[in-house]
């Protein structure tokens, strides 16, 4: 009788509970049945541009419609030809109704279907076209997010493709290896950092030393250990630096030397606090970023990694998440793209309150880092950013990934250095330096977010 009451009691739970978050899940296929029933909500921006929308014909056909073409392509997803992007995370709820009770039952009298409800997002629709455009015709990614409450303005990869013509080209997109269309890049791509991982060597340093102001280097333009030579970039002599010249001037030299000082061991556990081979708070699809190096793994892989090269790989999306931990105290939030949810009366059904997700470095750490930022735009490589009405703290990387030196170009920073409003992520693949093509794209950003 106990065993009886304790099923009947669970079940009761479960129905009343738990059921949702199980019929909520995107592997559960059942999701898909609720369209005999319901017509799919729309996907809005934050600033309530319709970003995807079901148009019914007079027949009843029903025909899945995104106004912005490629623009919102990957964050957004497609409906048909399985789901992806937010199409996939928000399945459930644009597959269910949340009309006024006595209309749902009318409708389904009369044989009619509901209309789903309205998810809004986080998304700005002109950060977005800002970076759409600005990103053009090269392959990369740009990733905009909010510090201190978690939400995702903007996502951006290229190559993309059009949704709206998913299933004339489904064929090509599937089996095209060389542009891999359908590739998120902001949150799959893996890249080599690039200098962007000296923030992590930067705070290596400190939890090592304690302090910053000891750090002093000549660099002559190159650097050898055990027959291994690095140089700094364009064969550049830097001079006498302490660590916040040296950051500022992405001195290869400088920290390959820090690398070596530090060993192998507290990178590795550094880089592992900052989420490298973790798993990362994203409810859509991603791969983890990698780190390997320890203590044994000898001076030549040692100095190229502390310079990001190696065996490191990182996606843009992670990068924006270190940063948003730097610009919000060492905390970071948990990242979000869905805001609210409404039924097609504009009533109000779920929100999103921002949380924070883990701290990932201390108040005075992240402090240090981003003075250190600061730096690079006041007087380093990204100094394109300095003097538009607001301030910027960040950092610029060049990524090697060939034999003959080509570079994926990378810029991580934010906004309005005391009190930050955004962070941008940005990643050019064979766009040089930093500061020749992810500044720009970048700088493009925080206009279009202030102006």
């Amino acid at each position: 009788m106990a065993i009886f009451v304790s099923l009947i009691g669970y079940l009761v739970y479960f129905t009343a509970f738990r059921s949702e978050d199980f019929i909520n899940s995107p592997y559960n296929t059942r999701q898909d049945s609720f369209a005999d029933q319901v017509i799919r909500g729309q996907i809005l921006s934050a600033d309530g541009q319709v970003l995807a929308r079901t148009d019914v014909d007079a027949e009843g056909n029903e025909t899945r419609v995104y106004p912005y073409g490629n623009v919102f392509s990957h964050v957004v997803g497609y409906a048909t030809q399985g789901k992806s992007g937010l199409e996939t995370e928000a399945n459930f709820e644009l597959l269910t109704s949340h009309a006024f009770f006595l209309e749902q039952l009318r409708n389904q009298f009369q044989g009619q279907k509901n209309q789903g409800d309205n998810v809004i997002t986080t998304l700005n629709a002109t950060l977005q076209q800002t970076a759409y455009d600005a990103l053009g015709d090269r392959r990369g990614a740009v990733v905009v997010m909010e510090p201190d409450t978690g939400k995702i303005l903007a996502m951006v990869s290229k190559p993309d493709f059009d949704p709206n013509t998913i299933d004339a080209d489904w064929d090509y997109l599937v089996n095209d290896s060389s542009d891999s269309q359908l590739l998120n890049r902001a949150t799959s791509g893996q890249y080599p950092p690039g200098s962007v991982f000296k923030i992590v060597d930067a705070l290596a340093y400190y939890r090592k030393n304690g302090t910053l102001q000891n750090f002093s280097y000549l660099c002559q333009g190159s650097i050898t250990v055990d027959g291994h030579t690095i140089p700094c970039y364009g064969g550049a002599v830097h001079g006498q630096e302490d660590l916040y010249s040296a950051f500022a001037n992405s001195c290869n030299c400088a920290f390959a030397q820090i690398g070596l000082d530090l060993g192998g061991d507290l990178l590795e556990e550094t880089s592992e606090d900052l989420l490298f081979n973790r798993s990362l708070p994203l409810s859509m699809s991603y791969r983890k970023s990698s780190f390997s190096l320890n203590d044994q793994s000898g001076s030549p892989l040692t100095m190229q990694t502390s310079i990001g090269q190696g065996n490191t790989l990182v996606s843009p999306m992670h990068m924006a998440l270190i940063t948003s931990a730097i610009a919000n105290q060492g905390v970071l939030m948990q990242p979000y793209l869905i805001d609210r949810v409404e039924n097609y009366a504009g009533e109000e059904v779920d929100t999103t309150e921002p949380e924070a997700y883990r701290t990932l470095m201390s108040n005075t750490e992240a402090n240090l880092l981003s003075d250190l930022m600061a730096g690079v735009v006041t007087s380093g490589t990204a100094q394109a950013l300095n003097g538009r009405g607001y301030t910027v703290a960040g950092k610029t990387g060049s990524a090697e990934y060939n034999e003959a030196g080509d570079s994926h170009s990378w810029f991580v920073g934010y906004s309005n250095v005391a009190d930050p409003d955004i962070v941008v992520s940005v990643i050019v693949e064979g766009g040089g330096t930093g500061s020749e093509a992810a500044v720009p794209i970048a700088g493009q950003i925080f206009d279009a977010y202030y102006y």
